[in-house]
């Protein structure tokens, strides 16, 4: 019985010390398919890549995502890359943020959509997240070529960071964002791709700061978004008019490290969210599901690095075949692509609010 006594004492020892290594997290490796690059550094003549966004197309699909010499640099522009056969063409910059001889602008936060006549693409362009704008260019050819930008109208930004949602009636919801008076949420519309459009005022107020809405889409004709906050943690809200209206923000029940977060809701009804899982850090990024969009459990996890790591600013779709198909930011030196079978997914439940361990 001592010598059981001084076995306990030492094991609870090195548990406080942190000597004896902690469980491996739930990782539902089952249901990840692949993951892989879209380039490597020496393919592009860019060192910092961030923000990127993904879409199907007829062939395969494509990939976006601003590269330069870091964000916020003038250099920067929207670089694209197709996924075709089971391999990523060489990255081509399609838009840049020049304005004449003497002056070019950084450009942000691309996001894509395919309307099945043509394929958009939106971006921001401007010094700053709190004084950029939105521009669209548009491809006739799923991405090979695209038209020259164009200025979207004052006050619309167009899709500020994820993908928009075409609703039954025909609108495209584009679920968007602004930080030039607090962090503020909203939503704009358009039912003619782009070439006029709707918005809703700002759909929280100064002191919750919320940006980067994704859309979910629920029966009976409810909409949901989720969106990153300042409060370390995800918030949630709710429409029952298209998008016009909306509940008051509230926590969704997942942290949330103010990092940019996806969602998509799937043919099957379910939503998956990628997502970093913790309060603070981007080093380890996750996928949770639910049935409801209020109950989350533990999915899969794609990345898990130690502290001062990045992996950030995913995006998500599912494509015809039933595919789920992820991009995200890879320590902001490269774009990684993910793809997850959502057949195979094992969900675990959260323990206390943490990643549950295998």
């Amino acid at each position: 019985m001592k010598n059981m006594k001084t076995i306990v004492t030492i094991i609870v020892f090195f548990m406080i010390a942190g000597a004896l290594p902690a469980q491996n997290p739930f990782t539902g490796k089952e249901c990840i398919l692949r993951s892989e690059y879209i380039y490597q550094q020496g393919d592009v003549n860019f060192p910092g890549c961030h923000a990127s966004t993904i879409e199907e197309t007829s062939n395969g699909v494509i990939a976006s995502w601003f590269g330069g010499t870091a964000e916020r640099n003038p250099d920067v522009g929207i670089w694209v890359s197709l996924y075709e056969k089971g391999s990523w063409s060489k990255p081509v910059e399609v838009a840049d943020g020049v304005q004449h001889k003497d002056k070019r602008y950084p450009t942000w936060n691309p996001v894509l959509f395919n309307t099945g006549k043509e394929l958009l693409l939106f971006f921001k362009v401007g010094p700053t997240p709190s004084t950029w704008w939105g521009e669209l260019t548009v491809s006739f050819d799923e991405g090979k070529t695209w038209s020259l930008p164009r200025r979207l109208p004052e006050d619309i930004l167009g899709p500020i960071k994820n993908k928009p949602v075409l609703l039954s009636n025909g609108v495209l919801l584009c679920p968007s964002s602004s930080e030039h008076d607090g962090w503020r949420v909203h939503m704009e519309m358009t039912g003619d791709n782009g070439k006029t459009w709707e918005r809703t005022a700002a759909l929280n107020e100064k002191n919750i700061g919320a940006i980067q809405p994704s859309v979910l889409i629920h029966p009976s004709g409810k909409i949901q978004m989720v969106c990153r906050s300042r409060e370390a943690e995800i918030l949630t809200s709710w429409s029952t008019d298209n998008g016009r209206t909306w509940s008051e923000l509230k926590p969704a029940g997942l942290p949330n490290p103010n990092s940019g977060i996806d969602a998509v809701t799937l043919k099957d009804g379910r939503h998956l969210m990628v997502y970093n899982h913790q309060g603070s850090g981007r080093n380890i990024l996750n996928v949770a599901v639910s049935s409801d969009g209020i109950e989350w459990k533990a999915a899969a996890l794609l990345e898990n690095d130690q502290k001062g790591t990045e992996y950030s600013y995913p995006a998500i779709i599912q494509t015809s075949d039933g595919l789920v198909h992820i991009t995200y930011t890879w320590n902001r030196k490269l774009i990684r692509h993910a793809i997850i079978d959502p057949g195979r997914i094992s969900a675990r439940s959260f323990v206390n609010g943490e990643w549950p361990t295998e």
